[in-house]
């Protein structure tokens, strides 16, 4: 039975993350067997969208990961992109605060046999083994939570280095609280409000994205000097584009970014006009909507 996959040693019986009672659907529809695409053709739901398409993997399904490698994904979720990771990697340790989203992840996943989801708070699991991978999407931005510390941002990334190997990879992804579409409308991801990460969360306790220059500074200030970035187009979260810096995308590449699948949102100009002139004078990387970022050990 899938329920193998959990290690509950670390759980205090207490789910402290939830989007509700669509996570009871979730499990249901996971259990069923039932196709996952046949699944979304009949819903409309954000929810079922954001957790079941496997769009979701587009932001690292392209990455050469080590077949042998392990691999330990902190915040999995429902398992969005645990699946890559399993047909990617030798073995993968997953860890998420919630047993009904770790029940979902081990119903979608536990077929692949080299998967072992740990449910409790990261600050508390103890684990003695190194990895050659460590995975935070869209994770980093909720340390303020869930780790106690005055600079719980930067403790959590130093956290995460004591479990990679000399030569392992920290891979990213987050949003870029100076994305364009934020500038044009578009909630802030986490709080809902208009603006909150241009104006630096003024008033937001417990999340926080940034820039890219923030975020540089702060991998350096754990110890990761060298930082790879990605920019998943229009997001992490449903990307159809992955650009770098060695390849970034030219004038009409970014004709359908401003998508709004979560919630209504304005839209005070057009965006892919905004990126045309953006990247002609340079500028994409500063704006773009999301980073994804591998930095090595």
């Amino acid at each position: 039975m899938y329920e193998d996959v959990l290690n509950l040693t670390f759980y205090k019986g207490e789910d402290l993350y939830s989007d509700g009672d669509v996570e009871d659907r979730l499990l249901q529809l996971c259990e069923s067997g039932r196709d996952l695409n046949e699944i979304l053709r009949e819903n409309d739901d954000w929810a079922i969208l954001y957790h079941l398409s496997d769009i979701r993997e587009n932001v690292l399904d392209w990455y050469d990961f080590n077949p042998e490698g392990t691999l330990l994904e902190i915040g999995a979720g429902c398992g969005a992109v645990t699946g890559l990771f399993c047909r990617k990697t030798a073995h993968v340790t997953a860890i998420d605060l919630s047993k009904r989203r770790s029940s979902i992840n081990a119903a979608r996943n536990g077929k692949y046999g080299n998967l072992e989801i740990m449910v409790g708070n990261f600050q508390d699991i103890q684990i003695e083994k190194k990895f050659d991978y460590v995975t935070l999407i869209g994770v980093l931005e909720y340390s303020g939570y869930y780790i106690s510390s005055d600079t719980p941002y930067r403790d959590m990334l130093r956290k995460v280095k004591n479990y990679l190997k000399p030569g392992g990879k920290l891979l990213i992804a987050i949003e870029n609280k100076f994305g364009l579409k934020y500038w044009s409308g578009a909630a802030e991801d986490h709080t809902g409000g208009l603006f909150d990460g241009i104006e630096n969360y003024a008033g937001v306790k417990g999340v926080y994205t940034f820039s890219r220059p923030e975020i540089t500074e702060l991998l350096e200030s754990a110890g990761f000097f060298s930082n790879t970035f990605y920019y998943p187009m229009p997001d992490y979260k449903l990307p159809d584009a992955v650009y770098s810096d060695d390849f970034l995308p030219k004038p009409g590449m970014l004709e359908n970014v401003s998508v709004a699948y979560d919630r209504d949102r304005y839209q005070m100009f057009r965006e892919s006009t905004a990126y045309e002139a953006l990247i002609r004078d340079g500028q994409f990387p500063y704006f773009a909507n999301s980073f994804l970022i591998i930095s090595e050990q």
